[in-house]
């Protein structure tokens, strides 16, 4: 990928600083003028302060980098980096100018500031990542890419490219020696002895990705690989991986000797675990302590009022490498003996009334908040399924197993993104899987707080899929 890093950083260096030195003056007028409101003099101590506030904010932005300029980069990155950024700042910038007493105005007008530097931060970005894809869809800026191989890698790698028509791609079409269809569309230009000859005479050609047989990796590859290489035409190697994850493949290095992993899992670090862990203590703590007990009355007396049989609903499932568990919920199905073996479908007999209530808002699901604190799960995760179901799908789905590498969630990526409820088809639950999934890659304290709040937003506004 270094070709890559050569292509951005010829047009984007100047770009990157005037974002940052842009973001860095915004937090010193943002300061100077908290200051004046204040009625505060401007003074050398006022100045030290700001001198230090500024360097603290340009530090942790440096450190946090700038990608919304990079083709490849998702609007949603963008926006956590900068929440990251002013979380970070707001706690280094805090403890600093308290531990050396220097000037800040009130601490109310601090947070206040914080918040709209947040504001300011987000919607500069904001329009500058609309900018920089503007800047990718001009003609002179559009990037001519072939590809080498028909199969399935750069087929999902072509609809990655070109889903989004802003990141500024136009893929032309593939060579390959068996030429079993155009995927969506694509257009054929050749079998694979083809590819030089064509780079010769289409010179507006600036990438290749490249993803063939083992039989004819070797002579072709390397032929094609030096042609690029000596007519500034960046080639990307896309292994074969269909019998693998469909996930980011990860390069790791010991000593001088590569090796590679198919999916990466932020919660392995220490420090990662730690975070989430805390974030689970804090948030369960805060719900158990201030709104369950007042919860727990209301549903209990109605649920003993409307259906005979306990509050609580106990159920073994599977947690974190697999292991059971026995998960809390309020009960909303009258007794009955397929409670552990079937699933709740849209209009089940067995659901009263109260319960289609308590599973339309999610309250049903608040006692396993009792399960985060016990330590069995985690506010955010996969949701832990039935043992039955367990041992159905794993015998189904490839790479079923793989949600257990991490704790269980009362809430979770798949649920907020329209896999919650009844998996009527297979493929159904191959989209559940394949979200839980993506976030155990992609773990975040950020993206925990956005699924919470998705969370709470589907409970306001009703799931169709919640019954």
């Amino acid at each position: 990928m270094t070709g890559q890093f050569r292509v951005t950083s010829r047009y984007s260096s100047l770009f990157v600083y005037f974002i940052i030195l842009a973001e860095v003056v915004t937090c010193g007028g943002l300061f100077t003028l908290f200051t004046i409101t204040q009625h505060a003099p401007l003074d050398d101590d006022f100045l030290k302060s700001l001198c230090l506030v500024c360097t603290i904010f340009f530090a942790i932005d440096v450190q946090g980098g700038v990608h919304l300029h990079m083709r490849r980069t998702s609007d949603y990155e963008g926006l956590t980096r900068v929440l990251r950024n002013i979380v970070y700042f707001s706690i280094s910038s805090v403890f600093i100018l308290h531990l050396g007493k220097y000037y800040v105005f009130s601490w109310p007008y601090y947070l206040l500031f914080l918040l709209c530097l947040l504001v300011l931060s987000s919607l500069f970005r904001i329009i500058l990542r609309r900018f920089a894809k503007f800047y990718h869809q001009l003609p002179k800026n559009r990037r001519i890419v072939v590809m080498v191989g028909c199969n399935e890698n750069n087929e999902d790698l072509y609809k990655e490219l070109c889903e989004d028509k802003s990141r500024g791609f136009d893929v032309i079409g593939y060579f390959d020696d068996m030429n079993f269809h155009a995927f969506n569309g694509l257009k054929f230009l050749g079998n694979l002895d083809s590819v030089i000859p064509y780079l010769k005479k289409n010179g507006g050609v600036q990438e290749v990705y490249c993803s063939i047989s083992s039989e004819f990796r070797k002579p072709i590859e390397e032929q094609i690989v030096s042609y690029c290489e000596n007519n500034f035409i960046y080639f990307y190697y896309v292994p074969r991986l269909e019998k693998h994850l469909h996930q980011r493949m990860h390069l790791n290095v010991i000593g001088s000797t590569p090796y590679m992993n198919f999916f990466q899992d932020p919660l392995r670090n220490t420090s990662n675990r730690f975070v989430k862990r805390a974030f689970d203590i804090i948030f369960s703590l805060f719900i158990l302590i201030f709104i369950f007990p007042w919860i727990y009355i209301i549903v209990g007396i109605i649920t003993k009022i409307t259906m005979p049989g306990p509050v609580f609903f106990k159920q073994k499932r599977n947690g974190i490498n697999g292991k059971e568990f026995v998960m809390y919920k309020f009960r909303s199905m009258k007794v009955n003996k397929q409670a552990d073996t079937q699933q709740a479908s849209k209009e089940d007999p067995r659901i009263t009334g109260w319960g289609k209530i308590l599973r339309k808002t999610n309250i049903d699901e608040m006692p396993q908040f009792i399960n985060v604190l016990k330590g069995d799960m985690s506010v955010v995760g996969p949701r832990p399924h039935m043992v039955k179901h367990t041992e159905e799908y794993s015998k189904l789905i490839e790479h079923y197993m793989l949600r257990h590498y991490i704790k269980p969630g009362v809430t979770g990526y798949s649920q907020v993104t329209g896999f919650r409820g009844e998996t009527k088809e297979l493929s159904q639950m191959e989209g559940r899987i394949k979200g839980d999934i993506w976030y155990l890659e992609h773990w975040s304290l950020w993206l925990d707080i956005y699924i919470v709040f998705k969370t709470i937003l589907n409970a306001i506004i009703g799931d169709d899929n919640a019954y």
